[in-house]
């Protein structure tokens, strides 16, 4: 006589359902990544205006905080994918260009937090980016936060003192 045990899985049904549970979890996070996102910037963005594209290589989100544009890019949900936060702060050329590279360095050392000022299409960008792996909604709201309030107290000052 053979008797099924209730608790006995048979390894098939497990690595099955194992998957579906990941690929559950996976959708809800990121999911909840956009959500997380979108619910930042509804609380930063001026006017409540923003932009918003989707296309392969992710979703693109850009607001206005204070006098700069604050844009988003999270290229997609697995651990490997990027969540980039940047802001445009001063364009170049500049004045005193080595005083202005000495001047981001030493506010890279101790100010900029998770960010750091950067070249990026002959601009000067505060820009966070991490690995979504294991990203909270907490570092989500941080990322956004700091390069936006970053970008707004300093974009001022770097034009009217290196600005051509």
């Amino acid at each position: 006589m053979t008797t099924n045990n209730p608790e006995t899985v048979s390894v098939d049904n497990a690595s099955t359902e194992e998957a579906n549970i990941n690929e559950l979890t996976e959708d809800d996070t990121n999911l909840s990544y956009i959500q997380e996102i979108e619910t930042v910037i509804a609380s930063m963005a001026e006017e409540q205006k923003v932009m918003v594209a989707q296309n392969e290589a992710g979703h693109l989100w850009k607001f206005k905080y204070g006098s700069v544009e604050v844009y988003i890019k999270l290229t997609g949900e697995t651990d490997d994918d990027t969540l980039t936060v940047w802001s445009y702060v001063l364009k170049l050329p500049a004045k005193n260009e080595p005083e202005l590279m000495r001047r981001l360095l030493q506010m890279n050392w101790l100010s900029t937090m998770e960010s750091h000022f950067a070249i990026v299409d002959n601009q000067i960008v505060i820009v966070a980016t991490r690995t979504v792996a294991e990203l909270s909604p907490g570092e989500i709201s941080r990322a956004i936060t700091i390069v936006a309030t970053l970008a707004d107290d300093n974009d001022e000052f770097l034009v009217e003192e290196f600005g051509q």
